[in-house]
């Protein structure tokens, strides 16, 4: 056998020849006096996973190659193989398989899909999100000083600008030193990787050596968890959603600490979160200042009414009353937001509404004029504000002038006419639209109209 694998033309796997073959020295002898350019393992038929990677760990010093398969396991079997095979050695270039025949069958529910003659871990969408992962982690660690992100719009129209490695490092340590996050915490990333806030968690897991489980982004980013991460970002979309479902709620009330943001939290919402054991956060922040400036503490012995810069930050109000922002270790300039605010002595910040319009739906920014102008030839009078909402946070509303009701004539409009995040989900009858001495829509006296008619 070692004079084949010496001269063979083609590579030479060893496979039975290492059954029954179980003291690690008399594995390294084999291995040395054959030297095969590969060999086979079946983990259930060489002492499960332990036996299995001290033939690896033995094949890799030797610069043999190795290939784990199957040994007709059941597809509970089949699953772990997977993704041991995925966790044990993530440098490893050659696929790993699971038999040469169709062996598996997706007859319950399962992670595990089959895509021609490969058996994958995830779905296509888990794939191409972690293949996100994986380009931005690969520009993260080149030459380039900075980095693309996407603004949200809340603070103007969306754009694309480019962030400061150094100020994004910055930023994710002053959140590690916050929030006390420790090197091996595991860090649940389920938001869209254009945004700060996803781009955010990866830094801090780069800065603190988090482990990240990825999710594609969902409403439900628990549904699919067996346990609970240490720390999470969620919008408070994603907390309602996973507050509605048991399985979710209960993860999401393990989470050691959990920090929402992307949207403003309405009482019941927040009442809800106040008994979580663990440590529950409102954010403050935006894209310009590289995530969050500002903490707010949900829960505890002490919740806060106020939102607390975290340490190198400070707020001041702008002659409109707006907040403007001082952070020089994440923003070269002072930053004037559209958000009003009151500062309180001990320097900390209560919001009081925007001075721009903006709706924010479920982390989603909506600007008001843009949905406005798409609406022109909607045939009666309106306008387009903002009812609160306990799942969304903010939903878009259609204030309308007619003398009867016309709101599914009008919901079929604006379907037509409107992307599906922007259609409104309430259609409100009014005598007359709130409107400023000017004759301009008076945008606060609208939300109001619709929030007192919720």
């Amino acid at each position: 056998m070692a004079r084949l694998c010496r001269q063979t033309p083609l590579p030479i796997a060893l496979d039975e020849e290492l059954i029954g073959v179980n003291d690690a020295d008399e594995k390294a002898k084999l291995l040395d006096t054959i030297q095969p350019q590969y060999i086979i393992l079946k983990p259930s038929l060489h002492g499960a996973f332990t036996g299995a990677a001290e033939w690896m760990n033995l094949a890799r010093e030797r610069g043999i190659g190795y290939w784990v398969t199957s040994a007709l396991e059941s597809n509970v079997g089949l699953n772990a193989i997977a993704q041991w095979c995925a966790a044990i050695d993530p440098t490893a270039t050659m696929p790993q398989g699971l038999g040469t025949g169709q062996l598996f069958v997706k007859n319950y529910p399962t992670p595990l899909e089959i895509e021609g003659e490969t058996l994958w871990y995830g779905d296509a969408k888990d794939r191409a999100f972690k293949n996100e992962i994986a380009d931005f982690t690969q520009r993260w660690l080149n030459d380039e000083p900075t980095m693309p992100v996407h603004t949200s719009g809340s603070t103007g129209e969306p754009k694309l600008m480019h962030a400061e490695k150094v100020k994004m490092w910055n930023s994710a340590c002053a959140t590690i030193q916050a929030l006390g996050l420790q090197n091996g915490n595991t860090a649940l990333l389920c938001m869209p990787l254009r945004f700060i806030a996803a781009q955010m968690m990866l830094v801090r897991a780069f800065a603190a050596q988090l482990q990240i489980i990825a999710v594609p982004p969902p409403s439900r980013p628990y549904r699919r968890l067996h346990e609970a991460p240490d720390f999470a970002a969620l919008t408070p979309m994603q907390v309602y959603e996973s507050l509605q479902h048991p399985h979710d709620c209960s993860l999401l009330r393990r989470t050691l600490c959990l920090i929402i943001g992307g949207g403003a939290l309405n009482p019941e919402l927040e009442a809800r979160l106040r008994t979580f054991p663990g440590e529950v956060w409102s954010t403050y922040g935006m894209t310009e200042t590289l995530s969050h400036i500002a903490l707010r503490r949900v829960n505890g012995a002490e919740p806060q009414d106020a939102y607390h810069p975290l340490p190198g930050v400070t707020v001041s109000l702008s002659a409109e009353g707006t907040l403007v922002i001082d952070a020089p270790e994440v923003c070269d300039e002072r930053l004037e937001t559209n958000d009003l605010a009151e500062i309180q002595p001990d320097g900390s910040f209560k919001l009081l509404g925007r001075r721009d319009n903006v709706i924010c739906s479920g982390g989603i920014k909506l600007r008001i004029e843009q949905i406005e102008a798409q609406l022109a030839g909607i045939g009666v009078p309106y306008q387009v504000t903002a009812s609160p909402d306990e799942r969304l946070g903010e939903t878009v509303t259609l204030l309308y002038v007619a003398l009867t009701d016309r709101s599914e004539e009008l919901e079929a409009y604006c379907r037509s006419q409107l992307d599906a995040y922007e259609v409104p989900r309430r259609y409100l009858r009014v005598d007359a639209l709130p409107l400023t001495e000017t004759g301009k829509p008076a945008r606060a006296a609208a939300r109001q109209l619709a929030a007192e008619t919720n």
